[in-house]
């Protein structure tokens, strides 16, 4: 996985490859994915979860630049993997499930850090609001039908993404926009 899927698609940063090595990915999926849990696809893990591919993974924290005295929300796509590799990379972590990063914010200290292990085709105010200003997300994005890695930051109350690469990311679908008319 190291050397044939992370290195070879840009993932070289030591502290992310060092943490894909020591976290094992069998851990994360059921008893009969084991055999899969490396393989350069999602591993579905049921009632619509998955395990990211490792590339997805790998590429979303090393955007991510995590820094030992930040805080962070890991909202989850199903696995817990990615919360494992970044927990000793900051300071603080919560971990949110899609419901929970859906549902009001309701104060309290805002993170530095937000990344969300999955595709998303809008960021809901109810989780742009837990970020500070400046403040960064990490996240897969949907246009038109196609996935790819998103880096944003938050400034005057509202976060902007730039694009960064096509990858193929298990989508979120509770984060789809409304659909509607358009003319």
């Amino acid at each position: 996985m190291i050397d044939s899927q992370l290195r070879t698609s840009g993932v070289t940063d030591p502290v992310v490859v060092g943490r894909m090595r020591e976290v094992k990915r069998e851990e994360f999926v059921p008893e009969s994915a084991k055999g899969v849990a490396y393989m350069d696809r999602a591993v579905p893990l049921g009632d619509g979860k998955y395990l990211a591919a490792p590339i997805v993974q790998g590429m979303l924290l090393q955007e991510a630049k995590p820094g030992l005295d930040e805080s962070a929300i890991v909202v989850d796509g199903g696995s817990g993997y990615l919360a494992e590799l970044l927990r000793p990379l900051v300071a603080s972590l919560k971990v949110m499930s899609v419901e929970e990063a859906l549902a009001p914010a309701r104060g309290g200290k805002k993170v530095d850090l937000i990344i969300v292990d999955g595709a998303i085709e809008q960021l809901p105010d109810s989780l742009a609001k837990r970020l500070a200003d400046d403040g960064r997300i990490v996240t897969g994005m949907v246009h038109d039908g196609v996935t790819s890695i998103a880096r944003g930051r938050k400034s005057s109350k509202q976060v902007v993404f730039m694009p960064l690469g096509e990858v193929g990311i298990p989508r979120l679908s509770a984060f789809d926009k409304p659909k509607g008319w358009s003319f």
